[in-house]
């Protein structure tokens, strides 16, 4: 049974990269759908979704796993607050400050910077909080606002004595911060998504790893659209080095993964330069004597015995059985960070860069201390050119060292 259809649909869609994710995860998504729509086979429904717009809507909602919690990545929402009230409230005496956060999922994000600005003092009626996903039951979770343990995550929950009632189930966050947050569905890719409009904060973290490399570049090219000229961009950990491939600056403020469009433009990348020695291709793969991954200065760690002797299979030349078995370990497993760093590998060794850095950046999603994602994917950037990229990566193993050696 062949999903690629589905899989061209998603992308046309939602700009969804089944790379990233797996075909096992879409998989399951269309299993889930077929049942629910009370359906035969997956052809039957390939009919049906062809015909109904609405189930297109909800396929996607089946593939979209919303993860996230109350302050994740605390550092960025310190930034944010001291921005705002340091920068842009003494440039903007009786302006109202305009955020975005997007993807803003089942409301934990869009709600914490709310809270973030409160606390810092920002009156309620000088912040407006646009916050739009593409998923019409997370954003129904979103306008309810009643939260269960798995939102408070962070190791101080004192926020959560001073803006949430505690309900029978769960706890309900306050009014006031309600308030301040407009939730709207939306698709980044979408014609004239938000035309016309401009934010001083943009937050869209973890969204573009999910992205094949033209989606990302439309992607980055809208959200630089909606930042205003003095605009703040905060983006997911791993995704930092693809900001700085498009005349965004770094706001060198420690672990916020902060960006201002450049004041002139970023030097531009070299043309990529001939490829590491292993790189045989499927047509000579099988010609190819076995030869090993590039070692480069840092502990691997072990892998399952499994994945192990699929390393073993790469190694050998066969690249396209090694990213079968991979495949299939996740379907039996699910996504697995080591999984997917082979999948890279073997992306790369293929010669296909776009597809090993979305593999990379997706362990680093999961794993952010992943040191061998780290420096694979810092080493193919410098290859492509990109320096800036491959010095934020370098400068994150750096200090994974100095920690590790204190």
């Amino acid at each position: 049974m062949s999903f690629e259809r589905f899989e061209q649909l998603l992308a046309r869609t939602m700009g969804l990269s089944a790379a990233s994710i797996g075909t096992s995860a879409i998989e399951r998504a269309v299993g889930t759908r077929l049942h629910a729509c009370k359906l035969e086979n997956a052809d039957d429904y390939w009919t049906h979704v062809q015909r109904s717009p609405d189930e297109v809507q909800k396929l996607v909602e089946a593939v979209v796993v919303p993860e996230t919690w109350f302050y994740r990545d605390p550092q960025a929402f310190a930034a944010m607050a001291r921005i705002a009230m340091k920068e842009w409230l003494p440039a903007h005496p009786t302006s109202v400050l305009r955020l975005l956060s997007l993807p803003c999922s089942t409301g934990e994000e869009p709600y914490t910077m709310a809270m973030a600005l409160i606390e810092a003092g920002l009156p309620t009626d000088r912040f407006r909080i646009d916050a739009i996903d593409i998923s019409g039951p997370s954003l129904a979770a979103a306008r309810r606002g009643i939260y269960g343990g798995n939102s408070f995550r962070s190791q101080d929950l004192t926020f959560r004595d001073r803006h949430f009632a505690q309900m029978e189930r769960g706890f309900r966050v306050s009014e006031a911060v309600r308030r301040s947050v407009r939730f709207t569905q939306g698709n980044l890719l979408g014609a004239d998504f938000l035309s016309g409009e401009t934010y001083d904060i943009v937050f869209c973290r973890n969204l573009l790893i999910y992205f094949d490399v033209d989606t990302q570049n439309r992607a980055v090219a809208v959200l630089k659209r909606l930042l205003a000229p003095q605009g703040m961009l905060f983006a997911g950990h791993s995704e930092a080095s693809l900001m700085l491939g498009h005349d965004l600056a770094s706001a060198k403020i420690p672990m916020a993964f902060a960006f201002r469009k450049a004041a002139a433009p970023i030097q531009a990348k070299a043309k990529p330069v001939a490829a590491r020695p292993f790189q045989p291709t499927a047509a000579v793969a099988k010609k190819a004597p076995p030869r090993r991954w590039p070692v480069l200065a840092f502990k691997r760690k072990e892998p399952s015995p499994d994945l192990g002797e699929l390393r073993r299979i790469a190694d050998r030349g066969q690249l396209a059985e090694a990213a079968r078995g991979c495949e299939a370990y996740m379907r039996e497993r699910g996504v697995s960070p080591d999984a997917l760093l082979l999948l890279g590998l073997i992306s790369d060794a293929s010669g296909n860069a776009a597809a090993a850095a979305n593999y990379y950046r997706k362990v680093l999603y999961l794993e952010p201390e992943h040191a061998e994602a780290l420096g694979h994917l810092a080493l193919l950037l410098k290859k492509q050119g990109d320096v800036s990229g491959a010095k934020v990566l370098n400068d994150r193993m750096r200090r994974l060292d100095a920690r590790g050696a204190a």
